[in-house]
Order: C-alpha cells, then structure tokens, then sequence
C-alpha cells in the first residue's frame, strides 16, 4: 500500500489504542485495583457465608483476576507490558504459577495502535510530509510487540525496509508504570513484603530507557556487528541512519521465517540451527562479552535459503565484565569435574548467594545449577527433544521460590544471562535438537576456554 493513498480510519480487533498521557495510564492502573479489590470482597464473602476461612492470596490471584492483571497490562504496552514479560524471563521457574500464567499470556498478546495513532507518530518522528521519505510505506503492521510496532516500506533507493515505530508515550510512561506494576505485584501477595525490589525496578527502569532509545539501538547493532565478526552462520540487518530517531528504527529488510518454524525440518537442520544457537551463546559471553539478552523467539529468524540465522531487536544489548565472565567460567570447570564444592565457591564469586544464606537454600541454589549444568556436563550429543531437564528445574526453582524466607536476587547482570540461556534452553526444547553442548563452549568461544 502506498502512502499516497491514505485509506480511511478503521478498527479491528487485533488494535487497540494505547494509552499515551500518564494521566490515563494511571486511571487504567486504578481502575484494575478497584476491579481486583472489588472481586476479593465478593468471593471472600462468598467463602464465609460457607463457613470457610478464605486466604487472601487466593482470593486476589483467581484466575479472572489474573487475566485481568494480563488483559490490562497488554492494553496499556510500553513498561507495564515490557516488565512483566521482563520478570517472567528474568524469574523464569521461580514464578507464582498464577504469575506465570499472566505472564506467558503477555508474551503472546500485542496489538497494534489504530491507524490514526500510528499516523500521528510518524509526523511527529518525520514530520509532516513524511510519506515524502519513502517510496512506499505499508500502514498495516507486520509485527507487534511491547514498546512498538514493525512496517514495511521501501526506501527513496528503492531498497525493502523493516520500520520499526515506538508506541506514543512509552518513554516518558517507563517510570510511572514500573512503579504501578510493583504496587500490584506486592498488593496481590505475588511478592513477599520482604523482599527488595528496588535494586530490580531500578534496573528495570534504566534497561527500558535504554530499550526504547532507538537511537541507541542503532548504535548496539552496529557495535554487535563488529563483535561478531565475519561469522557467515548469521545476518544482521543495517541501518538506515537517514530514518532512525529516537521513537524510529529504519533496517534493510531481511528475509526468514519464524525460527520455532523449523521444528518441522529434518533432525540435521535442527540440530545445526540449535548448535548454532548456543556456540553464539558462548560466542557472546566468553568471547565478545557483549549479548542481546532478550531471547523473545520473535528475535530470531531463519533463512532456508542461506542457511543463516537471522538476528533482530538489539535494544537490551548488554556488556559483562571480564569478573563475572570468570566466575561462569569457574561454574562451568565446576561442573565439568562434578566438584559441588568448587560450584560453591563460583556461586559466591558471582553472587548467586552471600554467606548469610543458609545451608539449606544454598544446597537448592547448587541443586539447580547443576541442573541447568547437565547438557554442558553430558559426553556427546544432549538429546533436548527427549528428557524432563525443563520440569525438573521447574520443580526445584517452585521449591525455591515458594520458600518466602529466600528470596534473594542474584547480580543483574545474572539475571539477564539466566534470561538468554532460559529462553534458549525453550527454543532448542521446542526444536527437539541434539546438541554437543561441551563442544560449543570450545568453538563458540573467542578468548575463554573452558
């Protein structure tokens, strides 16, 4: 569709407007209190007109109410949508159920805003003749997520762009909302009074900021493409400068298909994909120390044609320090030799607990390191397709996180490789791939051996 032709104003059900004013977030945010709050009072009466004695986290976290919490956080996107698909990722198995359960409908659920919102930005980010910096641009979204939405055009050279475009408001709304979406989760009992959030909602509002600085973006993926090297296994799209700003990111088109697509390819096309997947992985940590942390399958792509993986969305681009780069790698040599006390002593190096903690969590943060260590720790091939790895570390992370006297928050840092290998770990589960893990620790990485 051209952008001459600017068709009329209409809706549909995958569209919602987005609420750009802090005003009207925060009244989006109140009336979902006032809806929870007001459910807990007629099923908790409910309950003792039966002669039960209700418990209040039950009654706040009923699965209406948790769709609720998901329904609203999707509607108003930006922070609100971004943080809670943030600590699903980050908290991985350690959630609430009735948690995870909102959050994996937020991975899911994105509508874009109505033409008339998306118009009202574009002339804001290119001014009022926009549709004159393009040939050709296609008003109907091809994808949308938590900060913004992509289109396709095609440039004045006539190359095929990918234009991804910022939600109204999001930016000056990152502050306002984390700190609404804390307020419910510690309102609702998800999180225990004793727990410290705000090492985490500090993080958090910094990496949106951060996220939704496209400019910045920008500048991540021509730093990774230069890290990365001549590495001809993946394809990263440029950028075309002369489109960017702050609320827009303009990239040479690039071919692929949704890479959980190709659990339906030959077991040799997924096997390789996923070896390739985590000598990357190790690639970045070991060797570049620099890794796009948000592993939304939506940011890889796979080209058939090529054979090459295709990398997107460099917004939460994150740099390690060589410290705790050696710490992972006293993890993995600890693992390797089968020595828990040696594990012991990287976990307190990194600081996945304190000398404070007692012996009995320390021993379920050892249980659940060697878990996630079992596929590195395995001679040959690790099968992902046929073993319960996954539900085994969910079982010991719920016996962890269930305990309210451990909550204890690794380093950030931690936080976002445990994210990256999580979502991983999903994707290569979902291809059912066999992978020689110990192997891609030695190829993928640079500098480091293990």
């Amino acid at each position: 569709m051209s952008s001459s032709n600017k068709p009329p104003v209409t809706k549909n059900a995958n569209e919602s407007a987005v609420p750009a004013g802090r005003f009207a977030r925060l009244s989006r945010f109140g009336a979902l209190a006032t809806t929870v709050a007001g459910s807990v009072v007629k099923n908790g009466t409910k309950q003792l007109a039966q002669g039960k004695r209700p418990k209040l986290s039950s009654l706040l976290m009923t699965p209406k109410n948790a769709m609720r919490v998901a329904d609203q956080l999707a509607q108003l996107r930006g922070a609100a949508m971004k943080l809670g698909q943030l600590v699903s990722m980050d908290a991985g198995d350690m959630l609430p159920p009735q948690l995870a359960e909102i959050m994996a409908k937020l991975r899911q659920d994105a509508k874009h805003m109505p033409r008339k919102q998306l118009l009202a930005v574009l002339e804001k980010e290119w001014g009022e003749n926009w549709d004159e910096r393009v040939r050709e641009f296609n008003l109907t979204p091809i994808a949308a997520a938590s900060i913004g939405q992509v289109h396709e055009a095609i440039s004045l050279t006539g190359e095929k762009l990918a234009i991804k475009i910022q939600y109204p408001g999001v930016r000056d709304s990152i502050d306002s909302d984390i700190d609404n979406v804390a307020t419910i989760l510690r309102f609702t009992g998800l999180v225990p009074k004793t727990f410290d959030l705000a090492a985490l909602l500090a993080e958090a509002k910094k990496q949106l900021h951060e996220e939704a600085d496209y400019l910045r973006e920008a500048e991540c993926i021509v730093k990774y493409t230069e890290a990365l090297g001549e590495d001809e296994r993946f394809e990263i799209p440029t950028v075309d400068a002369s489109l960017t700003t702050r609320g827009i990111l303009a990239m040479r088109y690039v071919e692929g298909v949704p890479i959980e697509q190709m659990a339906h390819a030959t077991q040799p096309v997924r096997d390789k994909i996923a070896t390739t997947m985590f000598e990357l992985l190790f690639k970045e940590l070991l060797g570049m120390r620099l890794m796009q942390t948000d592993p939304n399958f939506a940011n890889y792509r796979y080209n058939p044609k090529t054979g090459k993986v295709v990398l997107l969305d460099f917004g939460a681009t994150r740099s390690f320090n060589k410290e705790l780069v050696d710490g992972y790698v006293d993890v993995m040599k600890a693992a390797q030799a089968s020595s828990r006390s040696q594990m012991e002593k990287a976990g307190l190096r990194i600081g996945y607990f304190d000398s404070t903690t007692k012996p009995y969590h320390r021993d379920l943060v050892l249980d659940l390191m060697e878990l996630a260590c079992i596929p590195l720790c395995t001679e040959g091939v690790f099968d992902f397709g046929n073993t319960d790895l996954a539900a085994k570390i969910r079982d010991k992370g719920f016996e962890l996180g269930e305990d309210r006297k451990f909550w204890h928050a690794p380093p950030i840092d931690c936080l976002f490789i445990h994210r990256k290998l999580g979502g991983l770990f999903l994707l290569v589960t979902r291809l059912k791939a066999r992978v020689d893990v110990g192997a891609c620790v030695v190829s993928g990485a640079v500098v480091a051996r293990v």
